[in-house]
């Protein structure tokens, strides 16, 4: 392992992805920009007249749309560039410029929600028998009415829209804290050699077999942490403090409410989570209890939550081997499905390694009219191979949505955003299990299913309650301060974790790491789709072509129907505790084997 990272400048052009598929040039994005303002000042000639009749409706309508998908495209390729290094001074002045435009466009464009509320149901139906060409839009305007409880006047409306940019101040700001400026100590590790952590590196460090190379990975983390807490807690209030401003404003009672509402969700889904995970943290506590005795330790320590319970059967995965595997575990959904990965594995659609200023983690994105992009920061473990397969399953999604439906329906909820990325994972880990006869090697992949469980749904759920709960406290007036986030993130870790795992002092702080604190109560539908991927996976392997095709019609819908609607195609209804309770189910019969093959 190099001590310090390549510079992006340094990197293989054949391991970074291909923007030019979106841009040729950065001219070609800015004659983009000034196109995006001209169709955008066409829009706003219409104000205060967009439903006077039906032409103006369609041209609003449309108009609106072509610049929704250009800025959709150039804000993408802008974002894709300020991630390949965010310490880049040119890209991060291309993410601003285009953030400031896209503020422009909603703040000239916010009228056209209020206006078309404000419209008569049957003069609007008139509208639709005048001009048939208004039926594709028949749905977006369903959606607009059906928040109208929640939109405000035209003159409202804009000044929430030029509020936009400077709501995103807490989120950003973090993000190049966390990313760009947050340097971290550097350690001994295994081999005897001096290397520096990073975001990259920290979750290689803690799955090290080596535990004192895990402790101390995990002490000199967190003490950088520590050592700005009290900044992090006034980000995260910063956060908190512009939901309650958006929710008070669109009157909706508190902020976990006007989230899902956006998704078209209920809260009693995301409650229903919570409760349902805390009805089962048994089984949790069952799995650390293994942990520890797998392990063979007298206190398992939050440093030993990521290692393998099985030694000795870890082995480094090349990107081309993770890729291959990936082809093979995938089979089941046909030859269509495969044809589009293989597209995806060869025309660089993927931004593979770290370098240094790149972002952290690994994503999907990309815009209607292009193909997907996915970033890595691949490291050849398990891990990452699923990380790929997870990445490459929201890629594959957002290819069949673009491919079905028009721009205003193509992009997906968040709420069924990780069905596709999780049911790839579990086909994953059954081909797996499926080829090997080694029980070690069997018992490693449990433990990777289990720890998926854990990541997943456990974690996740953690984090959903933790951002619930800290929304309350702001909502009922107390100060976020560093102590008491800290405090209740202690808390609630002990809960999950139960009796058996030693609740390190450092953990307290790892809220202060997490950026999905900043995407709005974005977290439990990890756990969520989660459920619904181990029933679509399994009903696929046990059924066949019929449970594929249920599958791809799902995603082929975008978000032409409500999510939850989405999913019941695909034979799930995330409206009960059903799959949920048998995802847990199925975590517990894991535990069952893993339990006799150790004891064999």
């Amino acid at each position: 392992m190099a001590k310090e990272l390549p510079k992006r400048s340094e990197v293989n052009p054949e391991d970074t992805w291909n923007l030019a598929d979106m841009y040729e040039t950065a001219e070609a994005w800015e004659a983009d920009l000034k196109e995006i303002s001209r169709i955008t000042d066409i829009v706003a000639s219409y104000e205060g007249k967009t439903t006077a009749c039906a032409a103006n409706l369609l041209a609003v309508l449309e108009n609106d749309a072509k610049a929704g998908e250009k800025l959709d495209l150039a804000f993408n390729y802008a974002q894709r560039l300020f991630d390949e290094d965010q310490s880049n001074n040119a890209h991060q002045a291309m993410s601003g410029k285009v953030f400031s435009l896209y503020t422009d466009v909603i703040s000239k464009t916010a009228f056209i929600r209020p206006e078309i509320l404000a419209a008569d149901s049957a003069a609007l139906e008139g509208f639709f028998k005048e001009l048939p060409e208004l039926e594709l839009y028949r749905k977006q305007i369903e959606e607009i009415q059906r928040t109208k409880a929640h939109s405000l006047s035209a003159e409202l409306e804009k000044l929430l829209a030029m509020s936009s940019e400077m709501s995103q101040t807490a989120g950003d700001t973090f993000s190049i804290f966390n990313d760009a400026d947050m340097v971290f100590p550097e350690i001994t590790d295994a081999n005897g050699e001096k290397v520096r952590i990073t975001h990259g590196r920290y979750i290689r460090f803690l799955e090290s077999p080596d535990r004192r190379v895990r402790e101390d990975a995990f002490k000199a983390l967190y003490s950088v942490y520590k050592q700005f807490i009290n900044t992090s807690a006034s980000l995260y209030q910063g956060q908190v403090k512009q939901l309650m401003f958006y929710a008070k404003a669109r009157k909706y009672n508190n902020t976990l409410e006007a989230a899902v509402d956006a998704n078209n969700v209920s809260p009693e889904i995301y409650k229903n989570l919570v409760d349902t995970v805390n009805n089962n943290l048994d089984k949790f506590h069952r799995y650390v209890a293994l942990r520890k005795k797998c392990l063979g330790l007298s206190e398992l320590h939050m440093y030993d939550a990521y290692t393998p319970m099985i030694a000795d059967v870890a082995k480094e995965i090349p990107f081309d081997e993770a890729k291959a595997t990936i082809l093979k575990a995938l089979a089941p959904l046909g030859e269509d499905y495969l044809e589009i990965l293989k597209e995806g594995f060869s025309n660089r659609w993927i931004d593979v390694y770290e370098n240094a200023g790149k972002t952290s983690g690994a994503y999907s994105a990309g815009a209607f009219g292009t193909h997907p992009y996915v970033l890595m920061n691949y490291n050849n473990s398990l891990d990452e191979m699923f990380t790929l397969a997870h990445e490459m399953g929201h890629a594959i999604h957002s290819y069949y949505s673009n491919s079905s439906q028009p721009f205003i329906y193509s992009q997906y909820k968040i709420f069924v955003a990780e069905v596709a990325s999780t049911c790839n994972e579990i086909l994953l880990m059954e081909y797996l299990l499926k080829n090997t006869e080694d029980k070690k090697e069997r018992a490693y992949l449990l433990n990777h299913y289990m720890d998926s469980f854990k990541g997943t749904v456990y974690r996740q759920t953690q984090f959903a309650e933790f951002e619930m709960r800290t929304n309350a406290m702001q909502e009922a007036g107390e100060t976020l301060t560093a102590d008491a986030l800290s405090s209740l993130y202690l808390e609630l870790n002990k809960k999950y974790y139960g009796d058996d795992m030693v609740s390190d002092d450092e953990i307290a702080y790892e809220w202060a790491r997490i950026p999905h604190f900043y995407y709005n109560f974005y977290v439990y539908q990890y756990a969520t789709s989660f459920s619904a991927s181990v029933s679509i996976a399994r009903n696929i392997l046990k059924e066949g072509a019929p449970a594929v095709e249920r599958y791809k019609e799902f995603l082929k819908g975008g978000c032409s129907k409500a999510p939850v609607e989405l999913l019941k195609i695909a034979g799930v209804d995330l409206s009960t505790a059903k799959p949920i309770e048998d995802a847990l189910n199925v975590f517990g019969e894991i535990i069952d084997e893993m339990e006799k093959l150790l004891d064999e």
